[in-house]
């Protein structure tokens, strides 16, 4: 009888020992891993694959600092080796910041090309030389007003195209000495080359009727009429 309940109890000494090996474990192996104890293996193993098919060469966020450590520029984080290095590189974080930065890079990238399209492509025409003019200086006697009419002739101007003109000041031309009291008037058609005329820097008076501009296409004249705002009686003295 002794000896029977001393093997009932190894028996069942036994069988508590493989019970706590957990469910699914086989007699005589080791028990069932946790899942922690699963992801590290896991992590150990592609760390270990990792180190073997990259080249950190060639990864452009790897960088070895001066204390002999390893940092993530993309993520700005610091690691001990190159296999942690590489462990956070397939992690949420990093996968993460690549998208961000892949999408960034594609906006601008769509920007540049947008940019690129909207670029005017400067029109090379030989110049066939200065246009006709002719300059009316002119007085009005109830505001004495001092008027200017010019009138250009572009008789060859392209088809299709209407002169333009603008004022300059005295500091953008660099051909004649910088000069404050004068500005210039400047007129501009294909293929003509660009005139200018030298005029008093005097405030335009754009009020209704003083100023205007008109290009007439049956006798390809473009006639620009400007008054200048009255002088005070102190400018007249």
């Amino acid at each position: 009888r002794r000896r029977c309940a001393r093997a009932e109890d190894s028996e069942e000494a036994r069988m508590r020992d493989y019970s706590s090996q957990g469910v699914g474990s086989k007699i005589g192996s080791a028990g069932v891993a946790s899942s922690t104890y699963s992801n590290q293996d896991r992590r150990e193993r592609l760390r270990a694959l990792a180190l073997e098919t990259i080249d950190l060469k060639k990864d452009p966020y790897f960088m070895k600092n001066h204390i002999g450590k390893y940092e993530c520029k993309l993520c700005l984080t610091l690691h001990t080796n190159e296999g942690s290095y590489l462990a956070h590189t397939q992690g949420k974080r990093h996968q993460q910041n690549l998208a961000r930065r892949a999408a960034k890079i594609a906006q601008t990238k769509d920007l540049a090309s947008f940019q690129e399209k909207k670029k005017v492509t400067v029109r090379k025409t030989i110049k066939i030389g200065r246009p006709g003019y002719k300059v009316v200086k002119q007085l009005d006697p109830e505001t004495q007003q001092r008027c200017l009419l010019f009138q250009i002739s572009y008789p060859k101007i392209e088809e299709g195209l209407q002169p333009r003109h603008r004022f300059m000041s005295a500091w953008e031309q660099t051909v004649e000495a910088k000069n404050d009291n004068f500005q210039y008037l400047l007129f501009a058609a294909e293929p003509y080359e660009t005139i200018s005329f030298k005029i008093p820097n005097k405030k335009i008076d754009r009020s209704e009727g003083k100023f205007f501009s008109h290009w007439d296409e049956d006798k390809l004249t473009f006639t620009v009429q400007l008054f200048f705002e009255p002088e005070k009686p102190e400018e007249t003295l």
